[in-house]
């Protein structure tokens, strides 16, 4: 468990921090690797649009890079688009006058919050049975909501999978623990989580470490684009999320 191995490997850090010399940072570099590459976005988005025939804009939950990975492998004749919300409405164009092909302003103007774009050849029929079908589980991380309420009883059958090592880091995580002939004891019945409630990160680590996954990755289609300059959207209203996504994990 990688959670387990990290909170060992934690403890047995000793050594003496290293010195560190000073590193000058060129804000000028800085500033044009950024313009480099959002260019650069901006020109592999307008090559898929002359490439392939149809655009669609998902949105999509809980969203994991390793996840991410496992749909792009399984669509490699496509393209996936996820990052900079307005590089990308730039590219594609933001408005009428600016858009690069007829009618793909409806698509850029709804690229807002956890939305990406799919470039693809596939059918339509193809790709709405793949998005529907398709959900994968994972660890819930800090701020998301419980599915359920997980309760641990006294004793050491609930914890008997995790080797005495590990205790303190239990402790640390504010789990009531103690070791007792080399076993890790519950000292009463206590609640990881309950119902609805938010998580906090010590409530998210635990669950981790127990191997209960409470979130649920998985994309939805919104609307879709195609050369003939034809628009259709399926849920979600125009605009209804300002927040524009800049997380550079998720680029293409």
């Amino acid at each position: 468990n990688a959670e387990y191995m990290g909170a060992i490997n934690q403890q047995r850090k000793t050594a003496m921090p290293r010195s560190k010399k000073s590193k000058v940072v060129s804000l000028t570099k800085t500033a044009k690797k950024g313009r480099e590459w959002k260019q650069k976005l901006i020109d592999n988005l307008r090559e898929a649009v002359k490439k392939y025939d149809t655009v669609y804009l998902f949105s999509y939950e809980n969203m994991r890079n390793n996840l991410l990975k496992t749909v792009r492998e399984s669509w490699k004749g496509s393209r996936f688009f996820l990052g900079n919300n307005k590089v990308m409405q730039v590219a594609l164009g933001r408005n009428k006058e600016t858009e690069v092909e007829t009618n793909l302003y409806q698509l850029s103007k709804r690229l807002t919050g956890n939305r990406g774009l799919l470039f693809t050849n596939s059918s339509h029929a193809e790709v709405v049975r793949f998005f529907e079908t398709y959900q994968e589980a994972d660890y819930a991380r800090a701020g998301a909501v419980a599915t359920q309420t997980v309760q641990l009883l006294e004793g050491s059958d609930s914890l008997k999978q995790f080797a005495h090592s590990i205790e303190p880091y239990l402790r640390q995580l504010g789990m009531p623990t103690q070791l007792k002939d080399g076993k890790i004891h519950l000292l009463c019945d206590w609640t990881v989580c309950t119902e609805k409630e938010t998580l906090n990160p010590e409530q998210a680590k635990i669950l981790k470490l127990l191997e209960i996954p409470m979130a649920k990755f998985h994309i939805i289609v919104e609307a879709k684009w195609s050369k003939t300059g034809a628009f259709e959207q399926y849920r979600g209203e125009e605009n209804e999320d300002s927040d524009n996504s800049e997380d550079g994990d998720m680029k293409d």
